[in-house]
């Protein structure tokens, strides 16, 4: 696809609305070609000196910084605010070699409306790891009102056979085996714990920089650092070494999946048929797909997403921990404290106190 014709889809299909989200197409091959795309995209300013992206618009504003810290190697990183629901969509030009793997890593903050008190929200963290190959056509939901910080980590097998086959990641030939598939999209809510930390450094780095001089040794250092942060960690899990590439329709329908589930946090599960109808696809089906992707059921998912909330409203807020139950979704208190300790090794009240 020559950038004249993205020009072209973009007139098309930028924020075309669709199931309560606009669409925000991009083009993914590789890195240079994803930056060309997007400033291709006509709601996006480009200053070259600055390797920087910029846009304020009725669905979002975002600063991106680009930077190649090597041959092959990558990052993208977006200061974003959402003012819509937006699902943004990796497309792929298959006329173009696409030999490029990426590893997505956001920390968002959003507001979250307390079921006792409809007037008052609390501003919590999500953060979520992703990570896919080439020709992977991956749907990324932000939803209205969170900002954060997002991460783009990109680079070709060349560079990862070269910087990632270390006696630090534990079954390399694991890695090489899962980056030899065809396609792979792998999703964790949190898995590298010094993740923020260096996000943090990231960011102060690229902030500090002035036009045209940049600290390309420094950043390499802590991108790497992150990098190898989560292969060390991910390969400790069988389902990244047994990983067996789906289709990308799957890929999209775990996705929406995960959509439903998000959406629907505060209530108890709503059950995997209800979210197999809205998929469209058979509950046995959906039940194999997103667990692969995600690494747990569904059900599993739902809990899990609860706890972290629960975690954190129980950490920085001053709601009683029994508004915290109900509003997380548990049945009862009683419920909610035992699976609160099983996960976190404290009680809440516990952990409050601490």
């Amino acid at each position: 696809m020559a950038l004249s014709r993205w020009s072209k889809l973009l007139q098309k299909y930028l924020f075309f609305y669709k199931d309560g989200f606009f669409e925000l197409p991009y083009l993914s091959n590789s890195p240079r070609i994803m930056v060309d795309s997007l400033i291709k995209n006509p709601v996006n300013k480009h200053n070259p000196l600055a390797k920087s992206i910029s846009s304020n618009n009725p669905f979002c504003k975002v600063m991106i910084r680009y930077r190649e810290l090597e041959e092959g190697f990558w990052v993208l990183a977006y200061d974003i605010d959402i003012k819509q629901n937006i699902i943004a969509k990796a497309i792929y030009d298959d006329n173009l070699e696409s030999d490029y793997y990426f590893l997505s890593f956001s920390t968002f903050d959003y507001e979250f409306s307390l079921k006792d008190n409809s007037s008052k929200k609390e501003i919590l963290l999500s953060t979520c790891w992703t990570f896919y190959k080439p020709k992977t056509n991956v749907a990324s939901y932000f939803y209205e009102g969170t900002s954060g910080k997002f991460y783009n980590i990109v680079f070709n097998k060349k560079w990862a056979e070269k910087n990632l086959v270390i006696d630090s990641i534990p079954n390399t030939d694991a890695l090489q085996k899962f980056l030899d598939l065809e396609t792979g999209f792998l999703t964790w809510l949190d898995i590298v714990p010094e993740a923020h930390r260096i996000s943090k450094e990231i960011f102060n780095i690229l902030t500090l920089e002035k036009e045209g001089v940049f600290n390309t040794s420094d950043l390499r250092t802590s991108i790497l650092d992150l990098v190898i942060s989560f292969f060390k960690t991910a390969f400790k899990e069988t389902r990244i070494q047994n990983h067996n590439a789906l289709g990308n329709l799957d890929y999209a329908n775990a996705s929406r999946a995960e959509k439903m589930i998000l959406q629907n946090l505060s209530v108890p599960f709503i059950g995997i048929e209800a979210i197999a109808a809205d998929v469209n696809m058979s509950p046995t089906k959906l039940k194999v797909i997103f667990k692969s992707v995600f690494g747990m059921s569904m059900l599993q998912y739902h809990k899990e997403k609860n706890l972290l909330l629960a975690e954190q409203l129980v950490k920085h807020s001053d709601v009683q921990i029994k508004n915290i139950a109900i509003t997380t979704g548990f049945e009862s208190p009683s419920k909610f404290s035992a699976s609160f300790k099983k996960r976190f090794g404290k009680l809440p009240s516990e952990l409050r106190n601490s």
